[in-house]
This record gives C-alpha cells, sequence and structure tokens, in this order.
C-alpha cells in the first residue's frame, strides 16, 4: 500500500486505510464457497428448492388447466356427434322416399356406427384417447397427415360459414 507521503493517481482524494493489498495479504480476498459458512449455502438451497417448488406448482396447474379444456372439447366433440346421429337418422327417411329403402338403410346404418363410436368415445378418459392417438399416428403416419388435412379443411370451411356476416349481405354458399 503506498505511503501517506507518495503521489496519488488523478482523481484520488486520499487513500481508505483497508482497502489496498500488501504483501502479506494475497490478490483475492473472496473465500471460496467451501469456505463461506453453512448459513450462507443453505439459504442457497432454500432459494433454489422454492424455485423448483413453485415451477412444479406451475406444471401441475398447466396440466389441470389443458386437461379441463381437453374435457370441453370433448364433450362438445360428444355432443356434435350425438347430433350428426339425429340429423343421419332423420335424413334417413327422406333417403327411403327419395332414393330407395336400401340407401335409406344405409344412413341408418352409418347413424348407428356413429352412435357406437360417440359412446366409446365419452366413456374414455382424456389420457386413453391421447394415447390411443398416439398409436394410431404411430401405426398409419400417411393416413393421419390426410386425416389431419381433411379435418383442417373442415373446420376452415365451417369457420368461414360461421363468421359473421354484415347486414343486407347474404351468406357464403360452402
Amino acid at each position: 500500500m503506498p505511503s501517506a507521503d507518495e503521489q496519488l493517481p488523478e482523481g484520488t482524494d486520499h487513500i481508505v486505510e483497508g482497502t489496498g493489498a500488501n504483501e502479506n495479504d494475497s490478490a483475492d480476498t473472496t473465500p471460496p464457497i467451501s469456505a463461506m459458512p453453512d448459513g450462507d449455502q443453505t439459504r442457497g438451497d432454500d432459494i433454489k428448492g422454492a424455485f423448483f417448488d413453485r415451477m412444479d406448482e406451475m406444471r401441475g396447474q398447466a396440466t389441470d388447466r389443458a386437461r379441463e379444456l381437453a374435457q370441453t372439447g370433448k364433450d362438445r366433440a360428444a355432443s356434435t356427434l350425438d347430433s350428426l346421429v339425429q340429423t343421419v337418422e332423420e335424413a334417413a327417411s327422406e333417403i327411403d322416399e327419395k332414393l330407395g329403402s336400401q340407401y335409406g338403410d344405409y344412413a341408418r346404418r352409418a347413424a348407428e356406427h356413429i352412435g357406437g363410436f360417440t359412446d366409446s368415445f365419452r366413456d374414455k378418459d382424456i389420457d386413453a384417447l391421447f394415447n390411443d392417438a398416439r398409436d394410431f399416428v404411430k401405426k398409419s403416419p400417411a393416413v393421419a397427415i390426410g386425416a389431419a388435412a381433411a379435418l383442417g379443411f373442415v373446420v376452415a370451411r365451417l369457420a368461414r360459414s360461421s363468421m359473421s356476416e354484415s347486414p343486407g349481405k347474404d351468406a357464403p354458399k360452402a
């Protein structure tokens, strides 16, 4: 440490005692982590633990919310399928009259199959549905891509036809 008689660097007014290094001190005076008191390390572990606990809590909340949304979507899909079954059954009698009873029977069988699918769909939980979908995609990726494209096309058409129109304009034909 410079003595009080020595010139100080430009902009320095005085020497603060204990701030300089002398020949007995090493340049780095920070204690190693292993030399830190146990309280400091414990405090760091507590903060880290609290952080990860909060992350786990948030992950659980997100998972619960995703399950709620998936269940709501499943219920809506089942309701829509029920409406489809009812529509096909009602159309079957008209098909009988216009095309013949053979074609009406086809429509009734289609309604029965859709109804059976709806019942099994409604009875499965969300995890089972996701596992079934994952297995189907693994077994038949080309069919899955084609089904996704067809579903996207149908959803886009439905969305376009259900958009609110301004008064006085006719609805676009799908």
